[in-house]
């Protein structure tokens, strides 16, 4: 990846890739599970905790057949079935491994292997099979022959274990010669060679099984994953007038009927209600939350703030660690001048307040209902503009009584 940020951290829609792998665990119900962490264990270590896992340090990286053994020490009394995932494999779906599960307890085989079938297997290991067919081997792409390397059927790398057939495969194997580690993949072929039986079941969608291992694949990630989290959106009821220009973060919340128009990015922990009109060419970060009926449109940054039912703000303006009230018209330009230098500052707006174009309000301040800002006024710090005023200027002042 070339980067400082451990690789499993980096985010998939807004999410560390290793947090969907976590899913996949915890929606399998999965009795035990350890996460084997090496390089740079401790950056990672609190995200896994915080999933209810098990830690297993593997102190030096010789391999995956290494990491293996250091998380079974974590499993001695356990004698069931080992299931193996990967931190940088974050799109595989819970259906897919209930199908590799259910296939494995089924005919129990030694060992059953997620395989997949790609016109383009480079980089992947390739699935060896005897003149039976019967899988008999896997050869890492940089250890393979020209005629190895024109398989088309791939290892994953997910695979399902009998533990008492891994424990006696994994004494076996070597280190490789050129990295001098040692290689999960190698257990296959020992378990064949000791008369094992090798079961596999072929994945439908081959994206399904992309491990990431560059900013390419990182992207290809995020596009097949932005593909989904839009997908279940719509099947909800909420509109994406083009869901290829919608970049919606996982765990986004939006109600019914709401029209999400292009060119728009929700980031993480955003919730919209129902019936809104959202974007287009629109920012919504982190902690903004809008209530039913609200129209936000063109060039509209949102971060950190509630905007309650029926407001509209439809062209260029910027709210941040505001809070809205209801049906609040918010003029073209408006901008909430959140940050003194030292701290992120609160904007109160209440029910009804009409803020004109191009207003500036500069945090802390509060707008009362049913106020008005002047076109080019600017409330300046710690203003509290009374219900039902009228304020004009720079700095902003009231032209008539309250009502």
């Amino acid at each position: 990846m070339k980067s400082h940020l451990p690789k499993v951290l980096h985010p998939v829609c807004g999410r560390p890739m290793l947090s969907y792998v976590h899913d996949l665990a915890k929606g399998l119900k999965i009795k035990n599970t350890v996460v084997v962490l090496g390089h740079k264990y401790d950056k990672v270590s609190h995200l896994v905790h915080s999933a209810g896992f098990k830690v297993a340090l593997q102190k030096k990286l010789l391999g995956t057949a290494d990491a293996v053994k250091t998380a079974l020490a974590s499993l001695s009394g356990f004698n069931g079935n080992i299931l193996i995932l990967y931190g940088d494999i974050p799109l595989l779906k819970t259906e897919t491994l209930k199908k590799l599960l259910d296939h494995h307890l089924k005919n129990n085989p030694d060992a059953t292997l997620l395989t997949a079938e790609t016109n383009k297997p480079k980089g992947y290991g390739r699935i060896l099979r005897d003149e039976y067919t019967s899988i008999c081997g896997i050869i890492e792409e940089k250890d393979a022959d020209d005629f190895q390397k024109e398989i088309k059927e791939i290892n994953t790398g997910i695979i399902v274990f009998k533990k008492a057939s891994l424990v006696r495969a994994l004494k076996a194997v070597k280190a490789n010669n050129r990295k001098k580690e040692f290689y999960l993949t190698d257990a296959i072929g020992i378990i064949c060679k000791n008369g094992g039986l090798i079961e596999s079941v072929k994945i439908k969608e081959v994206g399904e099984a992309i491990g990431i291992n560059s900013r390419q694949e990182l992207a290809e990630a995020n596009r097949i994953m932005r593909k989904r989290i839009n997908a279940r959106i719509m099947e909800s009821g909420v509109t994406l007038v083009d869901p290829d220009t919608a970049y919606i973060n996982f765990g986004t919340k939006i109600g019914q009927d709401t029209v999400i128009y292009p060119f728009t990015i929700i980031e993480n922990n955003v919730k919209i209600g129902k019936h809104c009109q959202i974007g287009p060419f629109i920012h919504l970060r982190e902690g903004t939350r809008l209530k039913d009926d609200c129209l936000i449109g063109n060039f509209v940054e949102i971060v950190r703030s509630s905007v309650d039912s029926g407001t509209f703000m439809k062209h260029f303006s910027y709210l941040g660690d505001s809070v809205v009230g209801r049906s609040v018209n918010i003029g073209a330009g408006t901008v909430t001048a959140n940050f003194d230098g030292k701290q992120k500052n609160t904007t109160v707006i209440k029910d009804r307040a009409f803020i004109g174009s191009d207003s500036v309000i500069v945090a802390p301040a509060k707008i009362g209902r049913s106020a008005i800002t002047g076109a080019g006024s600017v409330v300046t710090k710690n203003s509290i503009v009374a219900d039902g005023v009228t304020v004009v200027g720079v700095p902003a002042k009231p032209i008539r009584k309250k009502r």
